[in-house]
């Protein structure tokens, strides 16, 4: 008779299991250091470099001006019309990213994610207050006490100062960095920068405090897409386990091979600093960010049993197919040099240089027309016919420009702005725009009533301060129909 389970389903989600990352040092541990202060330093120190644009623009020298729909980024000003400077740049980070995943896996994961970045700082953050790996188990083992409470106060203070950095820095990027800070501390800011910083300190002290590995394994869709991009010649963490395997717990040098075993002794330190707490030594898996932590580790126990350093190394899983088989593994350049790397890198500058060379050719000055409708022309006495438009001149300079603003094919044709009359009409108008603006100027055109019910002409403009910048742009001039 078969036995009927009493027990309710199975559990789709597992309670997590917290992670104590154990202290390490070493080639990989030190590069980590360095991402992260460079990363940080970029970050929090950014809104607050200065760039010196003339009286009429702003001096940050990043700045996301959003009311008056600038993007400041040095000696590169971006106007609204330009945004696809913006796509070329998020172009050029998802091309970065398939790069540097087809050529060292999930490296940005492992040193440049923000996640990365601020779980790295709040755990280090962590071992200053409460001690090493065993001593957090122990922490968070023990029953509350006077000291778990001040520890855990302490620790919590300082995730909610970073948390509330972050939050801060963020804000910075849209207006002028030293003014608003006083005015944030002041109380006299809006209300959107204070509802800015409180989600982002929110997110930073829940994400890097608490969830971190968790952020990496099930929100990010990243780790999923990545392995779209990924192949036998992508370089991966890789436990060698032809060479580690079987196992030889606590085992010193001389005695694995006397016993047939293999390098690794079964010690757990790959686990023990892994961030995310996997066990490399099971494979591939998602929970590995790359970060090679594991290396380190290894490494250090293989120079302490004598034996040679690599038992977890950086490997393609075609290169570990060849160094099983006894032939020599290839080397680390030539493992990255490779056609998809090579294809990402040419496209990536190609888009890169595109741009470049789009910025180094563009005008500063624009011009646009849009014919009024209403009416759409008038008769004159004289049997001329009038039609009205509104010029639009663009300067993207930081000074003052003097424009000429010129008719082209429209023969017999005169002009003359909203406020003149007819009799001071010509076809050419002098027009002085001010810095970093856009001047809407009414405009009445006349032209001879005999011709075409609908003429294409063109309204062209130049600069008169000696650079002899130029745009055009096309109308049509309305008839009465015959």
């Amino acid at each position: 008779m078969n036995e009927v389970s009493t027990t309710g389903p199975k559990s789709l989600y597992e309670k997590r299991q917290p992670v104590y990352p154990q202290k390490i040092d070493g080639h990989f541990r030190r590069l980590k250091w360095a991402i992260m202060a460079v990363t940080l330093a970029i970050y929090y120190v950014t809104p607050w470099l200065r760039w010196d644009r003339g009286p009429y623009a702003p001096d940050q020298a990043v700045l996301i001006d959003l009311a008056s729909r600038r993007f400041y980024f040095g000696p590169i000003e971006i106007w609204p019309h330009e945004f696809y400077y913006v796509a070329g740049l998020l172009i050029m980070a998802g091309i970065g990213l398939f790069l540097v995943t087809s050529a060292v896996g999930r490296a940005w994961c492992g040193y440049a994610c923000p996640q990365t970045v601020w779980t790295d700082v709040f755990q280090h953050i962590e071992r200053a207050v409460e001690g090493d790996r065993n001593a957090q188990v122990r922490l968070a083992a023990a029953p509350w006490s006077v000291e778990k409470i001040g520890k855990r106060s302490l620790k919590y203070s300082l995730f909610l100062l970073v948390s509330l950095a972050t939050g801060g820095a963020w804000i910075f990027y849209f207006a002028d960095a030293p003014t608003l800070l006083r005015q944030f501390i002041a109380g006299e800011a809006s209300l959107v920068a204070y509802s800015t910083v409180a989600i982002l300190m929110a997110t930073t002290f829940v994400f890097g405090g608490f969830m971190r590995e968790q952020v990496c394994i099930y929100m990010c869709p990243w780790p999923r897409i990545q392995t779209a991009m990924m192949d036998e010649k992508s370089l991966l963490v890789t436990y060698k386990d032809w060479r580690g395997e079987p196992r030889g717990k606590g085992r010193r040098t001389g005695e694995l091979s006397d016993l047939g075993l293999g390098d690794c002794i079964d010690c757990n330190q790959c686990v023990a600093v892994c961030p995310t707490g996997i066990d490399i030594r099971n494979g591939p898996q998602i929970g590995c960010i790359t970060c090679a932590l594991c290396i380190d580790a290894c490494d250090r126990v293989m120079e302490k049993t004598g034996r040679p350093r690599g038992l977890i190394d950086y490997a393609t899983l075609e290169d570990c197919a060849v160094e099983k088989s006894g032939g020599p593994p290839k080397p680390l350049l030539k493992s990255i040099l490779r056609p998809r790397t090579i294809a990402y890198a040419l496209i990536w500058s190609s888009v890169g240089l595109g741009m470049l060379f789009a910025l180094g050719n563009r005008t500063r000055l624009d011009i646009s027309a849009q014919q009024q409708r209403n009416p759409v022309y008038v008769q004159l006495s004289d049997g001329g016919v009038r039609n009205s438009y509104t010029i639009k001149l663009r300067n993207m300079q930081t000074r003052p420009r003097e424009m000429r603003v010129d008719l082209t094919n429209l023969p017999g044709a005169s002009m003359w702005r909203d406020g003149q009359t007819r009799d001071q009409a010509s076809r050419s108008i002098q027009v002085v725009v001010p810095p970093d603006a856009l001047a809407k100027l009414p405009m009445f055109v006349v032209a001879p009533g005999s011709g075409d019910a609908s003429e294409k002409f063109g309204f062209t403009v130049r600069s008169t301060d000696g650079e002899g910048e130029m745009d055009s742009t096309e109308a049509i001039f309305e008839r009465p129909r015959k």
